[in-house]
């Protein structure tokens, strides 16, 4: 049973949803591999190792800030959505992107413990910045920043600042490497992307299908998911606030995103796959979860078969 093995958290359980997110990524990407030169393979390993360094991410922060009991379904659960969406699969700058922006999403968890607030939110807001240099639209991720300090620290004017001062330190990394390599000034405009309204892209069986699934199943898990915070304890309920105010971000981000081909819903994966993780452990009915659970492994296959 597909449940029963996920509901344990071994390396073994680890292991196959990086080599089931592998294979995808390589059917994907296979007509691109053989044409690229030597150079365009690295990058393209490089880019499965920081979609390899998210699953690890997501697991470690799960686990380490208890937002889900110890087991494999928020990595089969993530693996299994990236997977749906082809797209993200083949857009390496918002593969980046979302990684700094799990980066961030560590240290904003961490600031739970009340120790070292000032350096983790400056690491939070340094590495959301960073992500906005391959996609600018991580910015809106530094609205979680603020809410974390809000519940964690309150209104400290002298945390508050410090969002401010990351933003100075890399404009001023950013300005110095592109007078040294391009002999220019980095500008609003290299780093501003334009928003683009046009869902045309999502009118495709192949987008439709999954981005349809992942929503119902997003309204569906955000219901269980209240009534998981609202028991939580008090330091744990900040916690999991946080995880529902990323997914927020996210969905905010979907709609400015410069172009609307799914990609774009990467960043909104990980607090999904963590909601509805909190789902699956909540969920009575085992054969209703191992047939929601068969669906979200098959339907990747389905999307690439067929379409």
């Amino acid at each position: 049973m597909l449940t029963s093995f996920f509901s344990k958290s071994k390396p073994i359980n680890f292991t196959v949803a990086v080599v089931y997110m592998l294979v995808f990524y390589m059917l994907v990407g296979v007509q691109n591999i053989f044409s690229q030169s030597f150079l365009g393979i690295l990058r393209e390993t490089g880019v499965f190792i920081l979609l390899l360094l998210s699953l690890i991410l997501v697991n470690f922060v799960a686990k380490r800030n208890e937002l889900t009991s110890r087991n494999a379904y928020k990595t089969i659960l993530f693996a299994g959505f990236v997977s749906m969406l082809v797209q993200t699969l083949q857009n390496d700058e918002v593969i980046i992107a979302n990684f700094f922006v799990l980066l961030a999403f560590r240290r904003i968890i961490s600031l739970r413990s009340q120790r070292e607030t000032i350096q983790k939110v400056f690491d939070a807001t340094f590495w959301i910045l960073v992500a906005s240099l391959f996609y600018f639209w991580s910015v809106l991720f530094l609205l979680v920043v603020f809410v974390g300090i809000l519940l964690y620290s309150g209104l400290n004017l002298k945390t508050l600042l410090v969002p401010a001062v990351a933003f100075l330190i890399l404009l001023s990394l950013v300005t110095t490497g592109d007078l040294l390599f391009n002999d220019s000034f980095y500008t609003i405009q290299d780093w501003y992307q334009a928003s683009n309204f046009d869902f045309l892209a999502y009118r495709e069986p192949s987008n439709l299908i999954p981005v349809a699934f992942l929503l119902a199943l997003t309204l569906w898990s955000s219901f269980f998911f209240m009534v998981v915070i609202q028991k939580a304890g008090s330091n744990l309920k900040a916690s999991l606030l946080l995880v529902f105010v990323t997914l927020q971000a996210a969905l905010f981000l979907a709609i400015m995103a410069p172009t609307k081909d799914t990609s774009e819903l990467l960043f909104f994966l990980a607090p999904l796959a963590i909601m509805v993780t909190n789902y699956f452990q909540m969920l009575h009915d085992k054969w209703f979860r191992e047939i929601l659970l068969g669906v979200i492994i098959l339907l990747p296959v389905v999307i690439l078969i067929w379409f």
